[in-house]
């Protein structure tokens, strides 16, 4: 499809800042966002129209959707100390663990796909960062004042390689989609930057892909039309952006176990400065 550069430009310039609007409302706003989920499986309509055909397609939306709409319910259940069977039960460390497990498997399934497909530094460099997630429910957590948000401390590094990694796995998997996928990826990775809390990334991701599943799944044809990206798809540079995935998370490997090994973690994973008399007993290690 011949599609000009300034419609690229201009649909995923309108589309990105729309993504941005709603992480922000669905931030701030825990109950309508619930609610917003919640009544967005009454779209399912739309989803045969919008493609979705089979029910591997069916599976991902669901499985994107409704852990989504569990985030929303332990959101209410943290910010306001919900009481009753089912609000307590999901106010347990259990739930954090589940989250944990869920952007674990989400990881993997793509790694696997990059892994069938050929792409295998990018797939190694999915299964380290499967490796290197913080562990929950250590580093994980619900406020339980304010907006309720999830708090997940993934570095400013991992939230990166996160992002380089996804869109290489997304520009070899799904070319089409690849220009609107770019828009939710640098919106999750942005929206933290420009609230200097690197904690927030997984919320925003969590947000963005939810959102831009419905929005595939009831106008996959309309996405098409405004910013069909088959025609950028290079096996040499699929492959090449892989290994350079690859290249860039092996360091950070190292470091990401060295934090652990000499209890560094709990200061860098948080971007707080590292003791100075911590730091002397690492030097003598």
């Amino acid at each position: 499809m011949d599609i000009p550069i300034w419609q690229y430009l201009l649909t995923m310039i309108i589309y990105f800042s729309v993504l941005m609007i709603i992480v922000e409302f669905m931030r701030n706003k825990y109950k309508i966002a619930n609610i917003v989920w919640i009544v967005s499986l009454l779209t399912f309509p739309l989803w045969l129209k919008g493609g979705v055909i089979g029910w591997f397609r069916w599976a991902k939306i669901l499985s994107v959707i409704l852990p989504t709409i569990f985030v929303g319910f332990c959101r209410i259940a943290s910010v306001e100390n919900r009481k009753g069977k089912w609000w307590e039960f999901i106010q347990k460390p259990w739930v954090l663990w589940f989250t944990y497990v869920i952007l674990f498997l989400n990881i993997m399934e793509a790694t696997l796909k990059d892994l069938a497909l050929g792409n295998y530094a990018n797939c190694a460099c999915g299964f380290l960062l499967c490796v290197t997630i913080p562990f929950a429910p250590k580093y994980w957590k619900y406020h339980k004042e304010g907006k309720g948000e999830l708090i997940v401390y993934t570095t400013m590094a991992w939230n990166f390689l996160y992002t380089t990694w996804n869109l290489c796995f997304v520009y070899g998997e799904s070319k089409a989609y690849f220009a609107s996928s770019v828009c939710i990826l640098l919106a999750a990775e942005i929206y933290p930057l420009i609230k200097k809390r690197h904690e927030l990334y997984i919320m925003a991701r969590v947000y963005t892909l939810a959102t831009h599943m419905i929005v595939r799944s009831c106008f996959g044809g309309l996405i098409l039309k405004v910013m069909d990206s088959s025609s950028w798809f290079n096996e040499t540079v699929w492959q090449t952006w892989g290994k350079i995935n690859l290249i860039l998370i092996i360091p950070f490997v190292f470091w990401h176990i060295w934090q652990l090994h000499t209890g560094n973690a709990e200061y860098t994973f948080r971007s707080k400065r590292v003791p100075k008399k911590a730091l002397s007993e690492n030097l003598n290690m």
